[in-house]
């Protein structure tokens, strides 16, 4: 598998994946994004600013990822520089089972890495249990749980030497 940065006008190849993958989780009744979160425009600026990343095989659009070098919504504690943070990571369905995220993720660990950066971190919603196992099974470590409004986020992270993640 092959990842590279999604070129500005890949806007919409990233959009549809985004999309596929939205639809999916309401169909299965857990809804994720919001039809605003994945609209053309905004990932549009994402896609011009260089955040997102297309993992493909033989020409086949896989999935997707944003990276993202700050996150001062859910991490504004963070120090500036020190973190890469995963956002919006979305797999073809019928790429799913296939590794595509464990690739993904793989990927954004070695981009984080070759930025110097000391931590990869993400959140997700809190009750995603296949993903939190996901991201677990990866090596990430749990850091907290956060309330956002309504919601409870589930933070992790990862340090990028491999060492056991350390409290701050």
């Amino acid at each position: 598998m092959h990842i590279d940065q999604a070129l500005p006008a890949e806007a919409a190849t990233v959009a549809a994946v985004l999309n596929e993958a939205a639809q999916w989780l309401a169909t299965e009744g857990r809804p994720l994004w919001s039809a605003a979160d994945v609209d053309i425009e905004r990932v549009q600026r994402d896609t011009d600013a260089g955040r997102y990343f297309i993992a493909r095989e033989n020409g086949d659009v896989a999935g997707v990822v944003r990276i993202d070098m700050e996150d001062p919504f859910f991490w504004p504690e963070i120090e500036a520089g020190s973190s890469a943070f995963v956002h919006k990571l979305a797999v073809r369905r019928s790429w799913g089972g296939k590794g595509v995220s464990t690739t993904l993720l793989a990927f954004a660990l070695e981009r984080t890495r070759s930025l110097g950066r000391q931590y990869l971190r993400l959140d997700c919603v809190a009750d995603r249990q296949a993903l939190r196992t996901l991201y677990e099974g990866f090596g990430f470590v749990l850091h907290s749980v956060i309330q956002k409004g309504n919601g409870s986020f589930a933070r992790y992270e990862l340090r990028v030497d491999g060492s056991p993640s350390d409290r701050r």
